[in-house]
């Protein structure tokens, strides 16, 4: 090439090491593109430049990414896979996507890196095809991620239940949606952190505790006895336990004690009991006078005639008695 085009990169203090070991690697497979690299440990960047050997222009593209990926922790081996026509990476950016810091770290915990690691740093490298759709999932489940939108988890879930049903050609054309599982979002809530209440600002200083000689010297015990002192200790400790008996004596006669009787007239509901109950009786004995009163109608109305015989029908009985003894 006439024209000398070169890109450069830097990388973090830990990757240091790692690059130092595998460089010879890196070197050795942009070389067969005819393109020059060096390693600055330091400034701590990584240079790629065409050279006159360099045959296919997009190569320096290639070369450029696979710098991109050494710094962001890819290892080596899968990082020069970049240097094939059909590989591409997406290196997506999830630092702006998340204002809180603790937030964002806890978020970023959900995605591991090579070897079952966190990422570190503000940037997920990813590599695939654009072909299949895979990186465009990858930089769809990340921004979900860090949106707190879908755990990874539930994505990758539901992508092999979409590869199990691909397999199906009688599903080929149908929804897949009441195949795949849904997800209720939960919301935890967080502890509040305590807040102390800030004391107004006073430029003085606060005022001096009083000493225990000090306290000694208001009560006058300074200048008494060490037997007056144990004596009044003694003494005050005696005082507390009486104290503490009295109160004991008064909780337990506490459960003795009648409650008080109610002397305040009765109650409005008492009272309607009550009008009830006279109306109940008022009732009662208007139903009893009722029968009685009926009953004296009964014993008027009956006629004594009907009850006595007469001549004739005793004359008709003896006859019919002396035809039975014949």
């Amino acid at each position: 090439m006439l024209e000398v085009s070169s890109f450069s990169t830097l990388f973090p203090q830990y990757r240091e090491k790692y690059l130092q070991e595998a460089w010879p690697v890196v070197k050795g497979a942009l070389k067969e593109y005819g393109i020059s690299c060096e390693l600055n440990l330091v400034e701590g960047s990584m240079t790629v430049s065409t050279t006159r050997k360099t045959r296919d222009p997009f190569a320096i593209i290639k070369a450029r990414e696979l710098i991109k990926l050494l710094s962001r922790s890819v290892p080596a081996p899968q990082a020069i896979k970049i240097l094939d026509d059909e590989m591409n990476c997406d290196i997506i950016k999830i630092g702006g996507l998340v204002r809180n810091k603790e937030r964002f770290v806890k978020r970023r915990e959900r995605l591991l890196g090579p070897n079952l690691s966190t990422l570190k740093g503000n940037t997920v490298a990813a590599m695939g095809n654009y072909r299949g759709r895979g990186l465009k999932q990858v930089r769809r489940i990340v921004e979900d991620c860090m949106k707190n939108v879908k755990h990874p988890v539930y994505h990758i879930k539901e992508l092999l239940i979409k590869r199990e049903l691909a397999k199906n050609p009688a599903l080929a054309n149908e929804n897949w949606d009441r195949f795949l599982p849904k997800f209720k979002k939960k919301n935890v809530k967080q502890k509040k952190p305590q807040t102390k209440e800030k004391k107004p600002y006073t430029p003085f200083p606060p005022p001096q505790q009083p000493s225990k000689i000090d306290l000694e010297l208001e009560n006058g015990e300074y200048f008494m006895s060490d037997k007056k002192k144990s004596a009044k200790k003694w003494q005050e400790k005696l005082d507390k336990q009486s104290g503490r008996a009295e109160e004991n004596k008064r909780k337990r006669e506490a459960a003795f004690v009648p409650p008080k009787e109610n002397t305040a007239g009765p109650s409005k509901s008492d009272k309607n009991a009550s009008d009830n109950s006279e109306i109940a009786d008022i009732a009662k004995s208007l139903k009893r006078k009722a029968k009685e009163f009926r009953k004296n109608e009964a014993q008027e109305s009956v006629i004594a005639e009907s009850y006595i015989a007469s001549n004739d029908e005793l004359r008709q009985k003896k006859k019919k008695k002396s035809t039975k003894s014949k």
